[in-house]
């Protein structure tokens, strides 16, 4: 078994564990609800204009977090264009929501790439990055595969593809991981109306 799909069986286990009472009564959304998960609970990174930036920052709106690269040919671009989606579609409650990237390839996304290629999916959108270490760490909190594929891509070191978990991670006002929300079958309908729905109820 790949371990992209190890991946979201552990996710989806963890997602099942939680399932305990810990939502809030009557809840029902379109994602995987993922509610007292031990996990993505934090980070501590660079923003793309230098400021550092943890999840503190942004309590009180719903955030979506996606990791992924700026050269990624499909997923990561589909995933903020869908992110991007959401917020308009929210209309004055979008100002409630933060879209949050966090770079898997450090080495080539730097802040100034980051910040040209955000903020193009949407103004309010925040690039985050750091060390190698420091995205290790991260990815590893909130339980995100990645890997660079440099040996596969012949004698240029510059251009290679970076295999990534390809999952919407949406924490609730209170900074608490809320949904799962996978690549597969996803729509910006059903994403909006759980996002709409952690804003009306709080978490």
């Amino acid at each position: 078994m790949a371990k992209p799909q190890r991946i979201a069986i552990l996710v989806l286990a963890a997602a099942l564990a939680a399932c305990d009472g810990s939502a809030p009564s009557g809840a029902k959304f379109h994602a995987t609800d993922i509610a007292g998960v031990d996990w993505g609970r934090g980070l501590e990174l660079t923003d793309h204009t230098g400021r550092a930036r943890t999840l503190a920052d942004f309590r009180g709106k719903v955030v979506l977090v996606f990791f992924g690269y700026t050269n990624c040919p499909d997923a990561c671009p589909t995933a903020l264009a869908e992110m991007a989606q959401v917020v308009d579609r929210l209309g004055p409650d979008g100002t409630r929501v933060q879209g949050i990237f966090i770079t898997v390839d450090p080495e080539r996304d730097t802040a100034d790439v980051l910040s040209k290629y955000v903020p193009a999916f949407h103004p309010s959108f925040i690039g985050l990055r750091g060390s190698a270490d420091d995205i290790a760490r991260t990815a590893k909190e909130f339980k995100v595969y990645y890997r660079a594929n440099k040996n596969e891509q012949g004698a240029d070191a510059k251009h290679y593809l970076v295999d990534h978990t390809a999952a919407i991670f949406v924490l609730d006002p209170r900074g608490k991981p809320r949904l799962y929300v996978s690549a597969n079958g996803r729509t910006v309908d059903a994403l909006a109306e759980d996002v709409k729905r952690l804003l009306e109820t709080g978490g």
